[in-house]
């Protein structure tokens, strides 16, 4: 996820990872060249991006390896969902 938080010039990302285990966890943020660089390895490796500046700014306040809290579930089954839809993949049981 990309966009900008606060205040703050420029870019900000979070990535956030979800294994079907537990809640997704903040895997990495940044503002500047490290939001930069997340963004490249998210293209690289194909994961889809969405844009959100406020869900953004809540989960930077996250820390590093943190599941989201649950007042965040819905936003970002939101955007999981987002990210399945195009990338073609089904969650384990769907039958479309």
């Amino acid at each position: 996820m990309n966009g900008q938080r606060g205040k703050e010039p420029g870019s900000y990302a979070v990535a956030v990872q979800y294994d079907g285990k537990g809640a997704p966890r903040v895997t990495a943020k940044g503002g500047g060249v490290t939001a930069e660089k997340i963004l490249e390895l998210a293209r690289e490796h194909n994961i889809p991006l969405h844009e959100d500046p406020a869900l953004v700014s809540l989960l930077g306040q996250i820390d590093l390896g943190q599941e989201i809290p649950p007042a965040l579930y819905l936003a970002v089954a939101q955007v999981i969902a987002f990210a399945y839809l195009v990338s073609g993949k089904f969650p384990t049981g769907y039958q479309p």
